[in-house]
């Protein structure tokens, strides 16, 4: 049975669970808390910018919800990535391994920093970083020296592997902890979709060196833009705190700086939202667990794989998806759905495709390509 001959029970089916909206959408933000009372009592206080009372809080309800030490709110997840690489002694010209399935945030973070990315394939189950591939690059091209990882063949660092938490299901992360410390080589989590995601029990980011999340408008919750590094080394994250605030040392009325630092905290509107948001970030979780477990009893009659969490993890189904038999197949999916006015989108583009990404080292990204060729996000509101 050709897929074209599903799509319009597929259509009626979403379209079940939106009753109403004449464009269902992929992901929007649900404000049904505290959002105005407030965003009202920020306006009011006049402290609107990086300073106020909900910075604080939404620092402390993050750092509580994942359990981690510490938590910096910042402007948004790329910014977030950006100084946990710094923070993890990423320098310019060092290499950085991370997957070429990524959101383009996860590659742009590196470049930032001066560095280099290497793109490895991805584990089809998870759909992010593979520790088999992690450990075939570096047993071809990695050496240690001077309790340090280097590329043998470009005689640069590897300053730190960052895999993606893809649409919120966790990569195998004992796995690439266990590569990454053999290695020598610092693990920062781009956890920017999986806020309420858990691997073996505990929340992600949390195992790396650094984790980071974003709350951008169509993320779980939604501070409008914004995201948060966590850590469990304190002395990192106050590092963090310190250089996301303009790298500037307290003080009563001098402006004094003591290295670059940048203009990236989040500021205290956004973090009004923010907080009302993560009040009802476990109600969120529920319902959409119970959309993906419909999803799953659906798409199972259709003949059609419904992307579930793996055993050990749970997901927090922020964007829920389908893999399509073949790319014939995804591309009517696409097609189909969206004229009928029923938004789903295709995987990203592999970074390795990308002209500004096109020339640095990756490997044969089979796994990566497959994925890329069928995996369909649908709609995943609350």
């Amino acid at each position: 049975m050709s897929i074209i001959s599903k799509i319009d029970k597929i259509n009626s089916f979403i379209r079940s669970h939106f009753p109403g909206i004449d464009s269902v959408p992929l992901h929007q933000p649900k404000f049904s808390g505290n959002e105005k009372k407030y965003l009202c009592d920020a306006v009011d206080s006049t402290f609107v910018s990086s300073v106020g009372v909900y910075v604080n809080k939404f620092e402390e309800m993050i750092a509580e919800f994942t359990h981690s030490a510490q938590a910096i709110a910042v402007v948004n997840g790329t910014a977030g990535l950006q100084v946990a690489l710094r923070l993890a002694g990423v320098k310019a010209d060092d290499e950085v391994i991370t997957q070429s399935l990524t959101f383009i945030a996860t590659a742009n973070a590196i470049l930032y920093n001066g560095a280099r990315p290497v793109f490895l394939d991805v584990d089809l189950d998870t759909m992010g970083l593979s520790p088999a591939a992690l450990e075939e690059f570096l047993r071809e091209h990695a050496e240690l020296k001077d309790d340090a990882c280097f590329n043998k063949h470009t005689k640069k660092k590897i300053a730190a592997c960052m895999p993606m938490h893809t649409f919120g299901f966790p990569v195998n992360l004992k796995e690439l902890l266990a590569i990454c410390t053999k290695w020598k080589i610092p693990l920062v989590e781009d956890a920017a979709e999986s806020l309420g995601s858990f691997y073996h029990g505990k929340h992600t980011g949390t195992f790396g060196t650094l984790g980071v999340f974003s709350f951008n408008g169509n993320k779980i919750i939604t501070s409008g833009g914004g995201g948060a590094i966590i850590s469990n080394d304190i002395n990192l994250a106050q590092m963090g705190k310190h250089l996301t605030t303009t790298a500037k040392i307290p003080h009563a009325y001098e402006f004094i700086h003591d290295e670059v630092g940048y203009n990236f905290r989040m500021p205290n509107v956004n973090a009004a939202l923010a907080c009302a948001q993560m009040e009802q970030l476990e109600l969120f979780i529920e319902s959409k667990r119970k959309l993906a477990s419909q999803y799953k009893d659906f798409f199972k009659e259709q003949g059609i794989k419904f992307r579930t969490e793996l055993p050990e993890t749970k997901a927090n189904y922020w964007l829920m998806c389908v893999e399509l038999n073949n790319r014939a197949d995804r591309d009517a999916f696409l097609k189909s759905t969206n004229k009928e006015g029923v938004m789903t989108r295709p995987i990203w583009r592999l970074m390795t495709s990308l002209p500004m990404f096109s020339h640095f080292q990756t490997d044969s990204q089979k796994n990566a390509s497959f994925l890329q060729d069928r995996i369909v996000n649908i709609p995943s509101n609350v």
